[in-house]
């Protein structure tokens, strides 16, 4: 019983226990790129059948109105999961988070936001809400990459 509470404590040495949790935050960033995997696939696969069934179901004329917005906003967020996976996969290699990655992504997603917005069902408080997380974004961006340089 000794050896055995004596085996116990050796596994929480500060450089085991570490080792331990690397060893999980690994299989846990693996199991998230093969789960944005899937979301991608998902994702390229709806865009194809939402694209095909606009071209094919609407007059040349009707096209271009909310299907088109529609339509970005089905790409811009296969473009949103692709800069996710870009995180996750940066992540596994460096074992850092990229803030300007993130930021980026952030900025994509806030602008998608943007395009696919009904103006007429939307109040003035949330645009003004969105210019500020806009506003936010873009000087945190321009801040981490000038500390970049």
């Amino acid at each position: 019983m000794a050896n055995r509470a004596r085996q116990l404590m050796q596994q929480f040495k500060n450089e085991i226990f570490l080792q331990r949790l690397d060893q999980f935050e690994g299989s846990v960033s693996k199991a998230l790129s093969i789960g944005m995997i899937v979301v991608i696939v998902a994702m390229v696969v709806d865009l194809a059948v939402v694209l095909m069934t606009t071209i094919f179901t609407n007059s040349p004329g009707a096209f271009l109105g909310q299907p088109v917005i529609d339509l970005f906003g089905l790409f811009l967020g296969v473009l949103i999961a692709l800069e996710i996976m870009e995180n996750i996969t940066a992540y596994i290699k460096n074992h850092v988070v990229q803030v300007e990655l993130v930021i980026a992504t952030a900025l994509t997603a806030v602008g998608r936001k943007i395009i696919i917005l009904d103006l007429e069902k939307i109040s003035g408080t949330t645009l003004i809400g969105l210019a500020l997380a806009i506003f936010a974004l873009a000087i945190s961006y321009w801040i981490v990459r000038t500390s970049h340089r």
